[in-house]
């Protein structure tokens, strides 16, 4: 999870970006604070599909077999 204080300087730089605009220091700022907060979103969203079982409507599991490759990855 992203630090409270960084998520609040992504808000902030962006109201700021919608009213006066920022310095290029900011938007290099802003656009490194965005691919953190990116990457540790898709890194909780890979680790949360690696729990997730698909089952269809007659209770057989169809979970994708890539993502029972991921688990057992992660296994060993």
């Amino acid at each position: 999870m992203l630090p409270k204080f960084k998520i609040d300087r992504i808000n902030e730089l962006s109201k700021k970006s919608k009213s006066v605009g920022l310095t290029d220091k900011e938007k290099k700022e802003q656009q490194s604070l965005r691919n953190e907060y990116l990457q540790v979103f898709r890194s909780s969203m890979k680790n949360t599909l690696k729990g997730v079982t698909v089952v269809d409507p007659n209770g057989n599991d169809v979970t994708p077999q890539k993502l029972k490759n991921e688990r057992s990855k992660d296994l060993h």
